[in-house]
């Protein structure tokens, strides 16, 4: 019996051991950020308090609490399995995100959930490392460039000079003044300033410059008419590249995909945006008010998962009607009250309606196409085809459209003028290794391999002839 009595003692004593190096061991949050960036960040709002495709995280474990530790576990190992099993807690998060289905994790260990739930609730908190908020990249939109103005430094040398060169010319005429009365000139004149500025050179210059300048100014003003470097205009939706191609890292050629085998980059149809918003339903940035443009120009109804027969027939009010709840119901999930929920449906409908029709033009529907506005354009006798610079150049899109996963609202980068295009020509290397392509220039070919030349330019590929660019 006292044998018994201390092996049943020893077992409980290694129990504790075990159970206490399981759930005492001290987070790692590091390894909680590892883990949430690349299991959870696809569906979860990095500062714990946003809700995307799923809840947000923050408080996860508050919310948990009336249950034992092993059910959070058990529900991020294996959400599907708790839901059939009836348990309460994700039984009410599944009427809740229905039919949103959590990824399962059945490899993570309890520690690794640990350090995942240290990372959020710090996050969420804002206590991550006794500091500020962890954040995981640098901010994605990128700062307007506030390129240096050098107007007023050529204005004050200007002015600088002007002055110099008024004071050269009084000393000039009290020198002569001096030389006159020396030399027994009666009488001798001293001349003012008026005398000096309304003397024939100082006109004569006067004229030359205006003329000078006013060429300049008549030759550049006709050479930039037509052309909108910085153009930015508003869409019809408020789409963010910031959001979208850095924070999602969504490659340009998803939606763009005619760069890659056409002339055209293509302006994506509204099927391409429902491919991922057929689940995120929801907005970091603007909640529903923007996606929900997208489904009432489709005519899809995101309360029921599905398009709308006939959509294009019925009328606005009855479009109205079926975006509505959806649209009350996302405003009241915060907490909001019905008065909110009422003003959010009036404010994005009238927000939709003035998006997606143009009563002038008798476009008076609400369903599509989505009539975004144009901004690079080029004459119509200049032929530009993105394939060719695309899949045979391997320009990147940056190199003309400047930085655009890092803007919110996109603009004409660089000016697309001939000069501009004849430079880049000049300058860019040809890349001939593994490019079928340029297998017809041998001679190129024979002279980088014998070192006799060390690049190939597109200027020597026929890059400046005028038939490339204008048929």
């Amino acid at each position: 019996m006292i044998h018994k009595s201390l092996i049943n003692n020893l077992l409980i004593l290694i129990f504790s051991v075990l159970t206490l190096s399981a759930f005492g061991q001290e987070a790692d949050i590091a390894a909680g950020k590892a883990l949430f960036k690349a299991q959870c960040n696809q569906c979860h709002a990095k500062d714990m308090k946003a809700k995307l495709t799923g809840p947000a995280l923050g408080g996860v474990e508050e919310r948990w609490a009336d249950y034992p530790r092993e059910d959070l576990y058990a529900w991020i190992r294996n959400s599907q399995a708790m839901i059939s099993a009836g348990h309460p807690r994700a039984t009410e998060l599944w009427n809740e995100w229905k039919p949103t289905i959590m990824n399962p994790f059945p490899a993570l260990t309890d520690q690794e959930m640990e350090n995942v739930l240290a990372y959020i609730d710090c996050q969420y908190k804002g206590t991550c490392g006794g500091g500020p908020v962890i954040t995981d990249v640098a901010p994605c939109v990128t700062p307007e460039e506030t390129g240096s103005d050098n107007k007023l430094m050529y204005g004050v040398l200007l002015f600088i000079l002007a002055l110099l060169a008024v004071v050269l010319a009084r000393i000039i005429a009290n020198l002569n003044y001096l030389s006159e009365s020396e030399g027994g000139k009666v009488p001798a004149r001293r001349k003012t300033l008026v005398d000096i500025l309304t003397s024939k050179g100082v006109i004569g210059f006067a004229l030359f410059a205006l003329v000078v300048i006013g060429g300049f100014s008549t030759v550049n003003n006709a050479i930039e008419l037509g052309r909108q470097q910085g153009y930015q205009p508003d869409q019809p939706i408020a789409f963010s590249h910031a959001i979208h191609a850095c924070e999602q890292k969504i490659e340009c050629q998803y939606c763009h995909d005619g760069a890659r085998r056409s002339k055209h980059s293509v302006i994506p149809a509204a099927n391409t945006c429902m491919n991922c918003h057929k689940a995120v339903k929801v907005g970091s940035r603007y909640g529903t008010a923007e996606l929900t443009k997208i489904y009432a120009s489709v005519g899809y109804d995101p309360t029921t998962d599905k398009y709308i027969e006939d959509y294009s027939e019925l009328t606005m009010e009855e479009q109205k009607a079926i975006f509505a709840p959806w649209i009350a119901n996302e405003a009241t999930k915060g907490g909001g009250t019905t008065e909110e929920a009422e003003n959010a449906v009036e404010e994005q409908w009238n927000n939709i309606k003035e998006s997606l029709t143009d009563f002038e033009s008798g476009d008076s529907t609400i369903a599509g196409p989505i009539e975004w506005v144009k901004i690079h354009n080029l004459p119509d006798h200049v032929y530009f085809n993105h394939a060719q610079h695309v899949s045979v150049g391997k320009i990147a899109c940056q190199q003309c459209h400047g930085k655009v996963e890092g803007m919110d609202v996109v603009q004409q980068y660089a000016p697309l003028s001939m000069g501009w295009c004849i430079n880049c020509h000049r300058q860019t290397e040809v890349k001939f290794a593994d490019n079928d392509y340029y297998n017809s220039y041998e001679i190129y070919h024979e002279q980088m391999k014998n070192g006799e030349r060390d690049k190939v330019t597109v200027e020597e590929v026929g890059g400046l002839e005028c038939a490339k660019c204008h048929y």
